[in-house]
């Protein structure tokens, strides 16, 4: 008797873990879904031209640094508007396994301590697969060659057929696409070239803290200092900042994220330098700022005698004049984008962090003397060795609010979460808003509340005999308690939900066994002012023979 009571509270107990947290299933009525990256967020493979051999090269701890300097160091060709990698017998390619997928995941997935630091889309993969979607069926990735630009044809021509391919397999259904960081500027450069085609497959846009007017003090100390993907003690294992700084100052991508020319900035973002001056003979020091397009001689002052090691050959690598006209010609494109009629766009944008807009440069030796003229840089080809300092604004660490909320485009809704640029991918939040914006919501397991509360109200058991009979009956009651009540539908328009659950016992073939069964109805009344209402009667029933 006791232990089929035992057994319906148990399966009480699952019951409301269900509503928690379901398992995962197969939502067959979802539209697929395709997720671009941003810069450096795809698997890039080296490819040996001459034997086929394969190794991956982004992103990998490693033997990282080496392998960034003999496979991804690149050269731009102005004829092509293409990056090319300096070993000829290499080409680099993205793998396509798991639909897209693995290549926008774990970036690096031999990682195995603190391997947090190399997710990307993971934690939304995850999270995605919960809801229902399926992989290669509504769920599909887009990783690229991020060197190159955003409006590089090849790219563009890979877009449309992943948009094609997904649009067939999926029965005809239209894309909702998620992009990332600078994975916008690419959607919205295909949507500029290519606005018929985008209109025909895709149903939503969601970008995700994309620079939609460039990350001014991000890339400014990108070009004289370089870059870090990953902080912590990682870093140590990983690309240095020098070697991503000779990589990244021959990617037209990198071009393209500049604070944009045009855009009416509430502050104009600055390039700052303590310099030392003659004026009538005397030496004074004195802070000089630039504007974005003044910025442009500094770097070209500053990385005049830039030049890398490759093989024994030495080349020059200055900052690129024909990478920045090609940059501009790709701002023309992107101011010209708009949304098509039969397209719907939302904008997520991080917030509530320091995030660099202006940069300043002094001598690191005296960076706590900042602003008092005493350590003035006296060659402009130094910078490459000075620890930039920030002048901040609100925003997700590399983008700045104003430049992620400004689209340019006729948008659903804009929301801005507080978040790190990379880190909002895994937010609980976005996932909240983005579960919402794709109707993945209407899953009848599917319960919102994030972090509840179960209290008994009520507790009642009862037991006596009856002609032979064992009668037990039982009566619990809960409320659960929720702070979020959000996307909660009016209580007088819902009905309480009700199941039931029967446990018996057969008494076999021996005649003087015990027979047994139970039975118990559980209702689940519609929330209400942030509490649930939950209710057990049970019966047990047993005979003695």
């Amino acid at each position: 008797m006791a232990s089929l009571l035992e057994e319906i509270l148990e399966s009480v107990e699952m019951w409301l873990k269900l509503i928690k947290k379901p398992q995962p299933y197969v939502d067959p009525t979802l539209d697929p879904v395709l997720l671009v990256p941003g810069i450096a967020g795809s698997i890039l493979k080296a490819v040996d031209d001459e034997n086929g051999k394969e190794e991956r090269v982004w992103v990998r701890i490693l033997a990282a640094d080496y392998k960034c300097r003999t496979k991804l160091w690149s050269r731009f060709d102005p004829t092509t508007g293409r990056t090319v990698s300096l070993d000829q017998k290499t080409s680099l390619v993205v793998p396509e396994d798991r639909h897209g997928l693995y290549a926008i995941d774990v970036l690096d997935p031999d990682m195995i301590i603190g391997r947090e630091c190399v997710y990307y889309f993971h934690d939304m993969i995850v999270e995605m697969i919960n809801w229902g979607f399926q992989e290669g069926k509504t769920l599909f990735g887009f990783g690229y060659d991020f060197r190159q630009s955003n409006r590089l044809q090849e790219t563009l021509d890979r877009f449309s057929a992943k948009l094609e391919s997904i649009y067939n397999a999926s029965g005809g259904k239209k894309i909702n696409v998620i992009s990332h960081s600078m994975g916008g500027l690419l959607v919205k450069c295909f949507m500029s070239l290519h606005a018929d085609v985008f209109e025909k497959y895709v149903k939503n846009w969601i970008a995700i803290a994309a620079p939609f007017q460039g990350a001014p003090g991000y890339v400014a100390s990108t070009f004289l200092n370089g870059m870090s993907f990953v902080e912590g003690w990682e870093q140590n294992f990983f690309i240095s900042k020098w070697s991503m700084h000779q990589l990244l100052i021959e990617c037209p991508s990198v071009y393209e994220l500049m604070a944009c020319l045009d855009f009416d900035w509430e502050h104009i973002p600055l390039l700052e330098v303590w310099r030392e001056k003659l004026v009538d003979g005397n030496s004074h020091v004195v802070l000089e700022s630039y504007s974005p397009i003044e910025s442009v001689e500094i770097f070209e002052k500053a990385l005049t005698s830039n030049t890398v090691n490759h093989e024994g050959e030495i080349i020059p690598l200055p900052f690129n004049l024909e990478i920045l006209k090609w940059a501009n010609e790709t701002r023309k494109i992107l101011s010209r984008a708009k949304v098509p009629s039969q397209v719907k766009f939302f904008n997520i944008y991080g917030t509530s962090l320091d995030t660099p807009h202006s940069v300043c440069f002094i001598e690191l030796l005296y960076l706590c003397s900042y602003g008092n003229g005493q350590t003035p840089v006296k060659d402009l080809q130094e910078l490459r060795y000075f620890q930039p300092t920030y002048i901040c604004v609100d925003g997700d660490g590399t983008v700045p609010v104003e430049s992620a909320k400004a689209d340019g485009l006729n948008a659903e809704a804009r929301i801005g979460i507080p978040g790190e640029h990379r880190g909002i991918l895994c937010d609980h939040h976005v996932f909240r808003i983005l579960k919402h914006w794709l109707k993945a919501d209407h899953d009848p397991f599917y319960n919102p509340l994030n972090d509840y509360v179960i209290l008994p109200t009520a507790f009642e058991v009862e037991s006596h005999k009856e002609k032979g009979l064992q009668v037990t009956s039982l009566k619990e009651e809960w409320e659960i308690i929720s702070e979020d009540t959000d996307g909660q539908d009016d209580v007088a328009t819902k009905k309480p939900l009700v199941s039931s659950i029967t446990v018996s016992q057969n008494g076999g073939n021996n005649q003087f066994s015990s027979r047994a069964e139970a039975r118990a109805t559980i209702v689940l009344h519609p929330q209400n002012d942030g509490k649930q209402h939950v209710e057990l009667n049970a019966v047990s029933v047993s005979v003695d023979a």
